[in-house]
């Protein structure tokens, strides 16, 4: 693995990570991660694919060890990645997307259509309505007593390192399908992707309401690149049938994995590593 600042035209510098080998007539792949105010948490991920091609990841300008601070925009966002590609050399990649990630992925390809030779969702962009079932299934996955703790902790200001651990595992614990390991799995992730930038999540949530991917699907249609695909769980707190809905209207693939949930490669890994790599090898596929 090679890790790499990468200097953007506002002298920002991203943290980048990039695996695997070039591979003559295959285009890499670049991985744009969720949050958004969280750094990136998808190499797992990366390393179910990175022997078929090269494989980027970033922090987010604002996340990790991409450090600045200012107002937060969807275009600064796509600009971002069309500068790293360029940067790395690439006219053309496949774009995976993990949750918000996929907003972004879709917003970048509305910008540079030319530029996305695949595109690969996972977990979403979701098709309202949507958003009360997700907070009914989320209530239901917790204990009133972990309910009445998490609304205790989010009225806190400021939190404690370990207020917020606990505060961010009761919020993430209903990510997961398997009940058994979901409270394991979001300690894991509350004690690694600290700090939240909380400012970034307000103001580019703020921004995807304000002029919603789902005002372009239409458009988003015609510049979808052949081969995409959206991939979701079954087990999603969020339900699938709100990708399902989003995959028939942008005539795309949708597989919803059984038993998996918001990270379908913690959940059902052997399923999802069959399904990406797959669908990576196809869109990955240059011109020979």
């Amino acid at each position: 693995m090679t890790a790499a600042m990468i200097e953007l035209d506002d002298g920002t510098q991203l943290r980048t990570w990039t695996t695997g080998s070039v591979i003559p007539q295959r285009f890499p792949v670049v991985m744009v991660h969720g949050g958004p105010g969280v750094p990136d948490y998808l190499a797992p991920v990366a390393g179910i694919i990175d022997d078929l091609c090269l494989v980027h990841r970033y922090d987010q300008r604002g996340t990790g060890g991409s450090c600045w601070e200012g107002k937060h925009t969807i275009a600064r966002h796509v600009d971002d990645l069309a500068l790293l590609l360029d940067a790395w050399g690439h006219d053309q990649v496949v774009l995976v997307g993990h949750s918000f990630g996929t907003s972004m992925a879709g917003y970048f390809l509305l910008a540079h259509p030319e530029r996305v030779a695949g595109l690969i969702q996972i977990a979403g962009p979701f098709l309202d309505p949507w958003r009360e079932a997700d907070q009914a299934a989320q209530r239901a996955r917790r204990t009133d007593e972990q309910q009445a703790r998490l609304d205790e902790l989010d009225a806190i200001e400021p939190r404690t390192d370990a207020e917020e651990i606990e505060y961010l595992t009761l919020s993430w614990l209903t990510d997961h399908a398997d009940r058994t390991r979901a409270w394991d799995w979001a300690l894991a992730s509350a004690r690694t992707l600290r700090p939240i930038n909380y400012a970034m999540n307000a103001q580019l949530n703020a921004a995807k309401k304000a002029d919603p991917l789902e005002a372009h699907v239409d458009e988003l249609r015609e510049r979808l690149p052949p081969g995409a695909m959206i991939i979701g769980g079954a087990g999603d707190s969020r339900p699938a049938d709100a990708l399902q809905r989003l995959g028939t209207r942008l005539n795309c693939e949708t597989i919803i994995i059984p038993n998996a949930g918001h990270h379908p490669w913690l959940d059902a890994p052997d399923q999802f590593g069959v399904t990406l790599r797959a669908a990576v090898a196809r869109q990955a596929q240059g011109p020979s």
